[in-house]
């Protein structure tokens, strides 16, 4: 597990969690929608960086 892929997944961890932070203040759902779309984009590209797919 190298740096960036770290970052990434950790990155992605964290819009999560502000995710589930706006879900609960009651947000606009296009807001959330666009938070968990760039967290699920961050951690598959954390995971694609893996070293395990090489």
């Amino acid at each position: 597990m190298n740096g960036l892929s770290t970052a990434f997944i950790l990155v992605g961890l964290f819009l999560i969690g502000g995710v589930y932070s706006f879900w609960k203040q009651k947000l606009p759902k296009s807001l959330i929608t666009l938070l968990a779309i760039g967290s699920a984009m961050c951690l598959v590209a954390g995971v694609m960086r893996l070293e395990v797919w090489n």
